[in-house]
C-alpha cells in the first residue's frame, strides 16, 4: 500500500465542502492500496458551450484526484501542491458520468508523478492526464 494517511471515502470526501471540487459534483468512489478514483457528472457545470465536457472540467477531476493522492502518500506535517498538469482528450463526453482512476508514475522524497484516466460511463478512455506534484515540509 502507498497511503501513508488513513482516510475513509467519507472522510475525503468532506474534504470538499464549499470548494471548486464540491461545486463540480466531485465524489472520491475508491480507494485500494494504489488507485484513488472519483466520479463527476457531464452536466450544465462541466460542459462547454456546445454541450460537451470541458476540458477544464476534465483538468480539474485529474488535479483533484492526484492532489489528493499526493497528500494521502505525504507524512504528517507535509503539504502536497501541484507543479505541472497535461492532458491528452481522446473523446468526446456528452452527458452521465466520467471516473477518474488515479495511480503513481513516481513517488520520490520531494517530487511525485500521476497518471489520471478519466473514462465514460462506457468504460472508454476519454482523456489521459499527467500530474507534477511537490512535497513541502
Amino acid at each position: 500500500m502507498i497511503w501513508k494517511r488513513v482516510l475513509t471515502l467519507d472522510e475525503l470526501n468532506a474534504t470538499s465542502d464549499q470548494t471548486l471540487v464540491a461545486n463540480l459534483g466531485i465524489r472520491y468512489t475508491r480507494l485500494d492500496d494504489d488507485t484513488l478514483e472519483a466520479e463527476m457528472p457531464v452536466d450544465p457545470r462541466t460542459v462547454q458551450p456546445f454541450g460537451l465536457l470541458h476540458g477544464g472540467a476534465s483538468a480539474a477531476l485529474a488535479e483533484t484526484l492526484g492532489s489528493m493522492a499526493g497528500f494521502l502518500t505525504s507524512a504528517e506535517g507535509q503539504c502536497v501542491v501541484g507543479t505541472e498538469i497535461s492532458a491528452t482528450h481522446h473523446r468526446a463526453v456528452t452527458g452521465g458520468v466520467v471516473r477518474g482512476v488515479c495511480q503513481a508514475l513516481h513517488l520520490g522524497k520531494t517530487s511525485q508523478c500521476w497518471e489520471i484516466a478519466i473514462y465514460d460511463e462506457r468504460d472508454r478512455r476519454c482523456c489521459t492526464s499527467r500530474l507534477s506534484t511537490m512535497l513541502l515540509g
